[in-house]
């Protein structure tokens, strides 16, 4: 993030250039969420100045959010305005609709975050500036938040985890009334969302009634407050690498040692459980609920299966490991595919690929399967199986369970049948009737999950 105390506010022009030259580079795709307000405006108005100089390709997106009457006339602005700049914009109109004990700012929020996801572009352009950065302080400290909260808001972060999409907010730094100043002098044209006024919500009861009365005691305020935020990110930084070093000593291949996080003292479990967390990028739980998840997995016992929901993320926990696993992830079982022949054959339900390759001393004799109706299935119960000749044939649930596959994972394990005969489990193995003979190509079989989109049809 810039610093401000290294660079003059007052010159907004530089200030920006700053800020951007330190984060993009040339070829980048920005995108800025132009709202219509004097904000954004300022904010494409002034990545236009540089945009050419430093070879950015940059286009605009709108969210129509249909909360306001005004809304389509918003739409119709940035529309106006972008092609009079001769930049791409994209708009995207919704219903936003209240939800119980939520604000209407955070689902709107949340509604614009979900379109910012399917962008082509390197970063989306957000025009909070250093008043908005203030007031998010305040309105976390009267939550009750911790270090991590107080930091308020980043200059840039990824988007999602393992995508390359960033959030930056290069106006961050900036003054209000700068921008205004700015926006003034260029003679730029911007919409007033008529709800700013409306003191029913927090920021703006905070903006309008508590604020002026602040800054008649303390004109200084916002330099203040801001640099305090800076204070917090670096302590909030520290806390993130103290997690780190936790991390490394209780992650077992990417899953959580439940012996490892209650060895630790309280503070650093709770420290270390928020950073795994913030990792995924949801909305991070209040304390209460931070300690009822640790409760919960300082008294489960080694037989229980431990399950609880954060936003978007399911917390399990299997024979003393814990994973995070996003909701979406957990899929029903599959109804029987048909297999024809397919090299590759998508098993969309599961979010993956078997693969089928012919193979020297390994895998299913191709006889067995020939002129029968084979079929990938999930398991619904009752099979038997016997992937090692040596062993009597035993119930597939005992084999799952031995082989210490998390309860979540063995119904939606992909199963090949040949007519009512189990033949091939995703992970197991191969049934004994079924395998090949020493000296003859066998068919190999292999799963792979989340490769939909890297298969080419055959």
């Amino acid at each position: 993030m810039a610093d401000s105390k290294s660079i003059s506010p007052t010159d907004i022009t530089d200030c920006f250039f700053h800020n951007l030259r330190a984060q993009v580079r040339p070829g980048d795709r920005l995108t800025v969420a132009l709202s219509g307000g004097v904000d954004s405006v300022v904010l494409l108005h002034l990545l236009t100045t540089f945009s050419e100089s430093m070879q950015l390709e940059v286009s605009a997106v709108h969210v129509e959010h249909g909360i306001s009457t005004y809304s389509g006339e918003w739409s119709a602005f940035c529309q106006s305005l972008c092609d009079s700049l001769a930049i791409p914009l994209s708009i995207h109109r919704l219903k936003i609709r209240r939800r119980p004990q939520e604000s209407l700012e955070a689902i709107a929020r949340e509604a614009r975050y979900q379109i910012f996801k399917h962008i082509q572009a390197d970063y989306v352009m957000l025009a909070q500036h250093q008043d908005d950065q203030v007031e998010t302080l305040i309105l976390q400290l009267l939550r009750g938040a911790g270090v991590k909260g107080l930091s308020a808001m980043p200059t840039v972060r990824l988007l999602e985890p393992g995508k390359t999409i960033r959030l930056f907010r290069p106006l961050l730094n900036i003054p209000r009334s700068e921008i205004l100043n700015y926006a003034r002098l260029h003679g730029l044209s911007w919409v007033t969302d008529e709800s700013n006024l409306d003191t029913s919500y927090d920021r703006n009861f905070l903006r309008h009634q508590i604020l002026p009365l602040l800054e008649q005691r303390s004109p200084a305020y916002r330099k203040t407050l801001f640099r305090s935020t800076q204070h917090l990110g670096e302590a909030a930084h520290l806390l993130d690498e103290l997690a780190e070093i936790d991390a490394e000593n209780t992650l077992v291949t990417n899953r959580l040692s439940l012996q490892g996080l209650r060895e630790l003292q309280p503070a650093r479990a709770r420290n270390l459980l928020r950073y795994l967390l913030a990792q995924r990028l949801i909305r991070l739980p209040n304390s209460t609920k931070l300690e009822e998840i640790l409760r919960q997995l300082n008294n489960i016992q080694p037989d229980n299966h431990f399950r609880f929901i954060v936003d978007t993320l399911e917390i399990r926990c299997h024979r003393g490991l814990i994973e995070f696993l996003p909701a979406d992830s957990l899929p029903e079982p599959i109804a029987p595919v048909v297999w024809q022949g397919e090299q590759h054959l998508v098993i969309e339900s599961l979010q993956g690929v078997l693969k089928f390759t012919r193979q020297n001393n390994m895998g299913i004799d191709p006889a067995r399967l020939s002129g029968q109706i084979v079929t990938i299935r999930s398991r619904s119960g009752g099979e038997r199986f016997q992937p090692d000749c040596k062993r009597p044939r035993r119930s597939l649930k005992k084999i799952l369970q031995e082989a210490a596959l998390a309860p979540w994972v063995r119904n939606t394990l992909p199963l090949l049948f040949c007519e009512d005969q189990l033949v091939w489990v995703a992970g197991i193995g191969i049934d004994c009737n079924f395998q090949i003979s020493e000296g003859s190509t066998g068919l190999v079989v292999a799963w792979h999950p989340s490769q939909i989109n890297q298969v080419s049809t055959h």
